[in-house]
């Protein structure tokens, strides 16, 4: 059997044929935990117990082409095309296996989670069906790489990043390769967040610290075990045009760099030093 078309393989393709991934196969089943589905997705063969579990499952599944990679996916009589014209597939990315979607030539495309689809992202964000009613996009200068996009709830991240703006970012696949002081989007099973980090995290560190840019919001910690995904935030599209710049705070910045600050370190020192009774809007704060 060509090692390429293995049963890791079809099984993938079968899973984003059916629009389920390995939790709900694992459910479905009887398993107590996903383990042993996600490791016949990293390259383990399944045992003819596990084939014939997944044939009884799964009665519109061709034995041939699932066991030895001959004839159709599905059995006679039932069509191989999906109801949607979207097409997903799962891939390994690190120690997880998700859902990604493409076009017509493979490529990948930037899926768009609007504010209202959001309360179900953090529990369904890896399921094929969930990701197949939403909108793809072609952004210029994301053409080549896995993004997904996201609309910005609230003002935790203003005045860089205002209510309604859409940010487009890409997966960062283990927390020790985040870059301190970007900008992220944070997925617990809570919610979803847009938050600066800006410090670099260690492999056996436990907490996080969140930032806005917002001086009213205060950082707070989170535990690193809660954050489902992490995703960076690398561009993002905006309907807000900026007013004309106020001529008295221009020239006082003109100043400050004239005596040799830099304007970035002076900002961000405001914003770390804002007031200790600054209001806070924790409610706000978990939107992305």
């Amino acid at each position: 059997m060509n090692q390429a078309d293995s049963a890791q393989t079809r099984l993938a393709a079968w899973f984003a044929f059916k629009g389920i991934n390995a939790n709900s196969v694992a459910q479905q089943l009887g398993y107590v935990n996903s383990s042993k589905i996600y490791k016949i997705l990293q390259g383990t063969n399944p045992g003819f117990d596990t084939l014939v579990e997944f044939l009884n499952l799964w009665p519109d599944i061709s034995p041939d082409w699932l066991i030895l990679g001959k004839g159709p996916m599905v059995r006679d009589g039932v069509t191989d095309t999906p109801k949607s014209s979207l097409t997903l597939h799962q891939t390994v990315r690190g120690d997880k296996v998700v859902v990604v979607t493409v076009d017509d030539k493979g490529n990948e495309n930037t899926v768009l989670v609007p504010i209202p689809a959001q309360a179900g992202y953090s529990v369904s964000h890896n399921e094929a069906v969930y990701l197949q009613q939403f909108g793809t996009y072609k952004i210029p200068g994301f053409e080549r790489g896995e993004f997904r996009a996201f609309e910005v709830a609230g003002d935790s991240m203003a005045p860089t990043i205002n209510h309604r703006d859409v940010v487009v970012a890409s997966r960062v696949e283990e927390l020790r390769l985040l870059e301190p002081g970007e900008v992220y989007v944070v997925v617990t099973a809570e919610s979803v967040m847009l938050k600066r980090i800006k410090s670099r995290l260690r492999a056996n560190d436990k907490e996080v610290t969140l930032h806005s840019d917002n001086a009213h919001r205060q950082p707070y910690g989170m535990e690193t075990r809660d954050i489902i995904e992490l995703w960076r935030v690398r561009g993002y599209v905006s309907s807000f045009i900026p007013s004309a710049p106020d001529i008295t705070v221009e020239r006082l910045w003109e100043v400050i760099e004239q005596l040799g600050f830099d304007r970035g370190e002076v900002r961000r020192h405001l914003i770390e030093n804002a007031p200790s009774d600054a209001p806070l809007h924790n409610k706000d704060d978990a939107s992305v």
